[in-house]
């Protein structure tokens, strides 16, 4: 499956080129591009909600997804307007023009970093007829056992979410046609990390494709 329309910038910072240009919580962008159709929020830590990067990725009719639980961040904070904007609850399924939006919860089952209770998201996204699961910062739980994707992009840094060892486990289970781990080597994890998943995830058997895009 070739992947070269998919760019991580460092962390979980995403762009995806189709029939639309797609940034998930774009982060640390250093020059203005201005070319985003779509831009989706996972949550409202720095790394993943970063207003300045949003700045320079946007252009005039840019539309911004987030949970509902920013919507007060997000209208005083991202220079987006209202009319432009989405607010989501975990667990629904949108049409936004040729975009399916399936909103996922995203969540720590015992660490106090993504509590359940600010429902956060991760979100499947179909374009193109590809599917497109972006998971946010989550462990392995119930909800996110549901999902159906093509591709899958996961954090395997630990910590804060699923480490590498988990995300191979998780990522075995969801049988995607290919996976993009995300979420190591600066503020938590090492390069070396993307190895370990890959190693992690053949020893299990599969044959699933790993992309790694984290520059």
């Amino acid at each position: 499956m070739n992947l070269n329309h998919i760019t991580v910038n460092t962390q979980s910072s995403i762009r995806i080129e189709g029939s639309q240009i797609l940034y998930f919580d774009p982060f640390q962008i250093k020059t203005p591009v201005s070319d985003a159709d779509v831009i989706f929020i996972t949550h409202d830590h720095y790394d993943h909600f970063d207003p300045s990067s949003i700045e320079r990725v946007k252009k005039e009719n840019t539309l911004l997804a987030a949970p509902e639980s920013m919507k007060r961040k997000v209208l005083s904070e991202s220079g987006i307007s209202l009319d432009r904007c989405m607010f989501y609850q975990p667990g629904g399924i949108y049409e936004q023009g040729n975009l399916l939006i399936e909103t996922v919860p995203a969540y720590n089952k015992l660490k106090p970093f993504h509590p359940k209770g600010k429902k956060w998201l991760g979100y499947i996204v179909k374009m193109d007829d590809v599917r497109y699961y972006v998971s946010g910062d989550t462990d392995v739980n119930e909800d996110i056992k549901k999902v159906r994707c093509d591709v899958a992009i996961l954090p395997i840094g630990g910590h804060f979410t699923m480490d590498k060892k988990q995300a191979a486990d998780y990522t075995a289970l969801l049988k995607p046609k290919a996976v993009i781990p995300t979420h190591y080597g600066s503020i938590v994890g090492n390069k070396a990390d993307e190895q370990d998943f890959k190693r992690n995830l053949e020893g299990l058997g599969s044959s699933i494709q790993v992309e790694l895009k984290l520059n």
